[in-house]
């Protein structure tokens, strides 16, 4: 006689009604996973169909002008993908030193417990604004108050493409700013996630081998974080790229192609909030064509995203 694995006996002695509420759950949560890709898949789907007639007239030519007239049903976004493309990597250049900097700072016990705690929470506060209100902000105060320094930077740059503007109220300058100051969190608090995940003997190991504090930081402690806080630069990119609001209300919203970042500019999706709501014909389909570029652009930030974290975990980890 064959004598029965004690894991088969246990499972036949359990509960019928807790074994169908395991099985129930299970497919629960199946159905909950697939639901997210269903959803993304759809939202692609119904933007690519909305565009196709955009596409099918411009062509590529719509990435590579600037022309934007519905009278004449001339459409093209390059503005909109050259605003977008620079606010959002030069915001990512200035908020990254300041966003990991902050993350060391309150991670490596160079002030006090409690005062980490209250940068901590400041930190979340500030994610917690509503963009609305940052715009607002920024113009009425941190405008008028950062236009002596775009000034200087006229005066002394103007020589060269990207300064060749004198400034004079709303621009991209403006507006790369305000996004420093919404991904700032989003960087702060991953990297600091990241950072108070490497094991504590890793620290203990290079003191005790006569590394100093800062030495330790950038040879030990930043490369076995480097991941993490990679994920949560790129993830804020994305944020960065998809911010409307607050740019809106900033930017300028100028459709006039300049390479200076003094100038007014637009974004993509600031493209969208000023125009969809009393657009037609042909220029929602041009519409939905630039909001499937973003689309796009974004999908291809998240695929980088995920192969340079998983690159840098097989490398430090």
């Amino acid at each position: 006689m064959a004598i029965e694995s004690p894991k088969r006996f246990l499972l036949k002695r359990r509960p019928l009604l807790e074994r169908l509420s395991d099985k129930g759950f299970k497919h629960f949560c199946l159905l909950m996973a697939a639901s997210v890709s269903i959803i993304l898949f759809s939202i692609f789907i119904v933007v690519f169909f909305q565009s196709i007639e955009s596409f099918s007239r411009y062509g590529l030519r719509f990435l590579l002008t600037s022309a934007w007239n519905p009278v004449k049903d001339e459409y093209g976004a390059f503005t909109a993908i050259y605003g977008t493309l620079v606010t959002s990597i030069a915001s990512l250049i200035i908020a990254v030193p300041l966003g990991v900097g902050t993350a060391i700072f309150i991670t490596e016990n160079f002030i006090p417990a409690r005062l980490r705690e209250l940068i901590g929470l400041m930190v979340e506060l500030l994610a917690a604004i509503p963009s609305v209100v940052l715009g607002l902000w920024a113009i009425f105060v941190m405008e008028p108050f950062i236009r002596p320094l775009l000034r200087i930077l006229y005066v002394f740059f103007g020589w060269t493409p990207f300064f060749s503007t004198e400034p004079s109220g709303a621009g991209m300058a403006p507006a790369i700013l305000i996004l420093v100051v919404m991904i700032l969190p989003i960087i702060t608090s991953i990297s600091r996630d990241a950072l108070n995940q490497v094991p504590k003997k890793l620290r203990e190991a290079a003191y005790g081998i006569g590394a100093t504090r800062w030495s330790s930081i950038f040879n030990i402690i930043l490369p076995a974080a480097i991941s993490g806080i990679t994920g949560g630069i790129l993830l804020a990119l994305g944020r960065a790229m998809g911010e409307t609001m607050a740019v809106t209300m900033i930017i300028g919203n100028s459709n006039n192609f300049s390479w200076s970042i003094l100038s007014p500019g637009y974004t993509i999706s600031a493209m969208l909030a000023n125009q969809f709501g009393e657009a037609d014909g042909s220029q929602v389909s041009s519409l939905m064509y630039a909001a499937f570029v973003l689309m796009i652009l974004t999908l291809v930030v998240n695929i980088f995203a995920q192969w340079i974290v998983k690159k840098l975990s097989l490398k430090y980890n």
